[in-house]
C-alpha cells in the first residue's frame, strides 16, 4: 500500500524553505510542504553548541516517493547534513491519502 509519510527538515530561513518546498512540490516528490518559520534550533556542530533561527518544513509524501525525496533533498538543501526524519502517521484520512497519492504521481 502506498502510505503517506511526513518528513521533517529545517533550513536557515523562510525564503530557503519556500524555494525548497516549491521545488519538491513541482517535481511531485511532495504533495504539500508546510512552512513553520520562527523555529530556533540548539545543537552541537563541530564541537560547539549552536543556536540558530530556522524554518521547519513539514513535507507530505508517499512511501513510494520517499527515497527519491531524500536524494533530491540532499541535492537541493543548503546544509552539509540536511535533516531528514520520515514519520509514519498512525492514521490518515482516506480522501487525504488519495489526494497525496495523486499529487505525488510522477
Amino acid at each position: 500500500m502506498n502510505e503517506v509519510r511526513l518528513v521533517l527538515s529545517t533550513v536557515g530561513s523562510a525564503r530557503q524553505a519556500r524555494e525548497l518546498g516549491r521545488r519538491l512540490v513541482e517535481e511531485r516528490l511532495a504533495a504539500c510542504v508546510t512552512l513553520q518559520p520562527g523555529s530556533v534550533s540548539l545543537y552541537y556542530w563541530e564541537g560547539a553548541l549552536q543556536e540558530e533561527p530556522e524554518c521547519l518544513l513539514l513535507i507530505k509524501t508517499t512511501d513510494e516517493r520517499l527515497e527519491a525525496l531524500e536524494r533530491r533533498l540532499g541535492e537541493l538543501h543548503p546544509y552539509e547534513v540536511p535533516e531528514f526524519l520520515a514519520l509514519a502517521p498512525e492514521a490518515v484520512g482516506e480522501r487525504y491519502l488519495e489526494w497525496v497519492q495523486e499529487a505525488c504521481r510522477s
